[in-house]
């Protein structure tokens, strides 16, 4: 299921240019009304329920109702994020609250090389290559096998 905005708790980010969801969105699908001040899903049938939107969002305005083998029948799920951390809370449609808790990083922030260490830059060839960025050495291996002609 799509995201959604919960347009009573939503509050465009304090009328920034940018809203959080609009900057984590990777299908550029939040959008900021200029006249409401509030964020909205411009194409509910593109979203790839990624959850990045209901994770970032500072207000707690972003939701997604969740398929039964995620989130049983009736319940909804709310995440809450922390510096180190992200909490879900599923709550039943019996009042039941569970909550899951799980680290967001298992490295120090700013620590995370972009590259893995393998490359400083790529060279032009590399493009023509059907190798991936990393390969072999990712692999261990001197190189990889190739077809004979």
């Amino acid at each position: 299921m799509p995201s959604f905005v919960i347009l009573e708790k939503c509050d465009g980010c304090k009328g920034q240019d940018k809203t959080a969801c609009q900057y984590i969105c990777p299908n550029d699908l939040m959008v900021l009304n200029t006249e409401t001040m509030k964020a909205y899903n411009r194409d509910a049938q593109m979203c790839w329920e990624c959850y990045n939107c209901v994770k970032i969002c500072p207000q707690q305005a972003m939701a997604v109702r969740g398929y039964a083998d995620f989130v049983p029948m009736g319940a909804s799920i709310t995440p809450l994020r922390g510096t180190e951390d992200i909490m879900w809370t599923v709550k039943f449609r019996n009042n039941t609250l569970k909550r899951f808790k799980f680290p967001i990083r298992t490295t120090p922030e700013g620590s995370a090389v972009p590259d893995g260490g393998y490359k400083t830059a790529p060279e032009a060839d590399d493009l023509k290559s059907p190798l991936l960025f990393t390969e072999p050495e990712s692999l261990r291996v001197a190189e990889l096998p190739t077809l004979k002609k």
